[in-house]
């Protein structure tokens, strides 16, 4: 029967009446019984039971020594500080190790409250891809392959790709976490992004030659499946724009190039390229997991990058919104669209890339 401020405050003030009332009775006011003080302070007839034979002393609760200590000590801060900067350091794992050092018993909550007190922010780091001896054998082959091309001849290629650009740059599933006040503080030679829950992106394709740029913006609610691929990027774009004397250097000539993702490795794919006449190099000449060989990968690279300085730029409010990255991102499409400068010396880096492959043994590149 506890009114609606039944806060501890109230709660001792009726404790302490309980009492009272219990010693008035037993002075001699006989007409004082349980139900008469349960209907005077508002309280069940067990809180009365519970507490009006108790002491005044035991009306006050003493929580000194109740629940987890107020701050962490300075060797447990220590531990958290010397974690950052550093991988495999979650809030879990250094929950641990303070337990096992310095016997205190803390929560993930905790450290993970006291690294965003002290300013550090969680970033992602971008691996190397892993490469199969399968790829290894694929890129080696490749570099043969292409050994008597010149220059010239790398400048009638349409390389192609689709990613997305998000609000803060965001790296792939298999990458871990640092915590740091900023990426200058992280020892490792790696690169480092800051992380956004629930950032918005946009998804684009990306094609180019030695004179333009040509883009495609993703349906929202699309995937890139085959069919859509199919459909809209190639049938609506990539055709018209390859048989297009302005776009290219000679349309007889230019092989469009695509990585190994499923919507252009299937069959149907394969087919509808080579029904309209078009040059490409299909499953048997492209090596899978070499993103360092396909140059669109670079022109997206230097998207990204342009878009996310505008995305710094912005004020607080206005940074995470996606309609503020799609402007940004229109903006830098439309200015490098017929940058062929850039164009061709990306579309030139082919010789020197291979060449890194094969001083590279067929592994990771630098590119």
């Amino acid at each position: 029967m506890a009114g609606t401020y039944d806060i501890e405050e109230q709660r001792v003030i009726d404790r302490i009446r309980c009492i009272a009332f219990r010693e008035a009775r037993d002075a001699g006011a006989t007409f004082i019984d349980r139900n008469w003080i349960a209907d005077k302070v508002h309280r069940s007839i067990r809180f009365i039971t519970d507490w009006w034979q108790k002491s005044y002393d035991q009306c006050f609760a003493d929580y000194s020594n109740a629940g987890r200590k107020l701050k962490l000590s300075q060797a447990s801060q220590d531990i958290i500080r010397e974690a950052s900067g550093r991988q495999g350091k979650s809030c879990s794992v250094v929950a641990k190790k303070i337990a096992e050092k310095q016997k205190e018993y803390v929560t993930r909550r905790t450290i993970n409250n006291y690294r965003h007190r002290e300013g550090l922010k969680p970033f992602h780091v971008i691996p190397q891809p892993l490469k199969s001896e399968t790829h290894i054998s694929d890129r080696l082959w490749l570099c043969d392959w292409l050994k008597d091309w010149t220059e010239e001849d790398f400048l009638h290629l349409a390389p192609s790709d689709e990613f997305y650009v998000w609000v803060v740059r965001r790296p792939n599933y298999q990458n871990d976490r640092v915590w740091a006040k900023s990426v200058d503080d992280i020892e490792e030679d790696e690169h480092y992004r800051e992380m956004v829950k629930n950032q918005p992106c946009i998804g684009i394709f990306v094609i180019f030659t030695a004179k333009r740029l040509h883009w495609v913006i993703k349906d929202k609610g699309e995937s890139w499946t085959g069919q859509y691929f199919r459909d809209i990027i190639l049938t609506e774009h990539v055709l018209p724009f390859l048989k297009n004397e302005e776009n290219v250097i000679d349309p007889d000539e230019v092989i469009f190039i695509h990585d190994k993702a499923p919507c252009m490795r299937a069959y149907p794919t394969q087919h509808l390229l080579q029904d309209n006449d078009i040059k490409f190099w299909g499953n048997h000449i492209w090596p899978g997991n070499s993103p360092d060989l396909n140059v669109a990968e670079h022109i997206g690279t230097i998207i990204k990058d342009e878009v996310e300085k505008k995305m710094l730029s912005e004020t607080r409010d206005s940074r995470y919104l996606e309609e503020t990255l799609k402007m940004h991102l229109s903006d830098v499409l439309t200015n490098m669209e017929t940058d062929s400068d850039l164009f061709e010396t990306v579309l030139c880096s082919y010789p020197s890339r291979l060449r890194a492959v094969k001083n590279a043994n067929g592994r990771h590149t630098d590119y």
